[in-house]
């Protein structure tokens, strides 16, 4: 597995882990580097994840408006959490992520295969649909 693939997968199951448990800011630390410890051993370098965990949670409010405004048939807490957390991180890369490092296609395609391999049968479909609408809304 690719580094920033792996990076993205535990990124995905920490937040999942923190967002299951009521969302404490006082366990997200540990969780994240237990993560690291257990699924990314031979990670040279663990900054991503932590990019990625930190851009979510400073930008969480903001990404989840435009989740609700993309998927207004869908409140937020009736997602279910790896869908929501998948898209959290898709979107943090598509609106706040440097475009040279990630470009907005990549982002997007890296959100679809975490939720095929961490969600359910049509978590996949979901999340193109929502950060496909997102990208669309970002080029006009």
């Amino acid at each position: 597995m690719a580094s920033r693939h792996l990076s993205r997968s535990i990124a995905m199951q920490s937040l999942y882990e923190w967002d299951f448990s009521g969302k404490k800011s006082n366990v997200l630390q540990k969780i994240v580097e237990r993560n690291i410890r257990e699924f990314g051993p031979g990670l040279k370098d663990p900054d991503f994840i932590w990019e990625l965990v930190n851009g979510v949670v400073k930008h969480i409010n903001d990404i989840n408006k435009v989740i609700e405004t993309s998927a207004p048939e869908w409140p937020i807490e009736q997602i279910m959490v790896v869908d929501r957390n998948v898209l959290r991180i898709g979107l943090f890369e598509l609106l706040y992520a440097k475009k040279e490092e990630v470009p907005p296609k990549v982002a997007i395609n890296e959100a679809i295969e975490l939720a095929k391999t961490f969600g359910g049968e049509s978590s996949g479909k979901f999340i193109n649909g929502v950060l496909g609408t997102v990208y669309k809304e970002l080029e006009k």
